[in-house]
């Protein structure tokens, strides 16, 4: 849905040159979390921004949970910033539920970052950079994504995203 609908106007050009790296983890113990993410750190910083410009983290179990999820982001981020590597990597956020504060449960906005499965992207900085380099207005990205949805409708952003749907109780 982010590539087909061009939710992030950077990510067609990495898919296209196959310079996306996809990590699968399915361990659910603290330590093997740690040790997956110090691992495609490491792998992503080592290799040349040519051939993996980008990683994406999946984790196929355990983080059902939104808030599961968050506490393992915040964990991450505080081991980037220990390590000293803000300046190097960025971190993005997606989760099935994904929820952003203070905004309606049914708003379509939280479809931006909804995926299959919980997922942290690792963007290098640099990229990041160069990209923006070339846009005028980066928060226009975010607003436009959210009027993309909007003019699709409920009923076609879900079909689109029915892992993203939220279950009614």
């Amino acid at each position: 849905m982010v590539v087909g609908l061009n939710l992030c106007p950077f990510s067609s050009s990495v898919i296209d040159q196959d310079q996306v790296y996809y990590a699968i983890c399915d361990a659910t113990a603290d330590e093997q979390l740690k040790q997956f993410y110090v691992n495609e750190l490491q792998r992503l910083l080592g290799a040349d921004e040519n051939d993996v410009a980008t990683t994406l983290l999946m984790f196929t179990q355990g983080l059902e949970g939104f808030d599961d999820y968050l506490a393992l982001l915040d964990w991450f981020q505080q081991l980037l910033e220990q390590a000293e590597l803000t300046e190097h990597v960025q971190l993005a956020s997606f989760h099935p539920q994904y929820q952003f504060e203070g905004v309606a449960a049914d708003d379509l906005s939280h479809f931006t970052n909804r995926s299959p499965y919980p997922t942290i992207h690792l963007l290098r900085q640099g990229q990041i950079t160069k990209a923006l380099a070339h846009v005028l207005d980066p928060q226009k990205i975010y607003l436009d994504n959210i009027k993309t949805l909007n003019e699709l409708g409920r009923r076609q952003v879900e079909l689109l995203c029915p892992w993203g749907v939220q279950k009614q109780l």
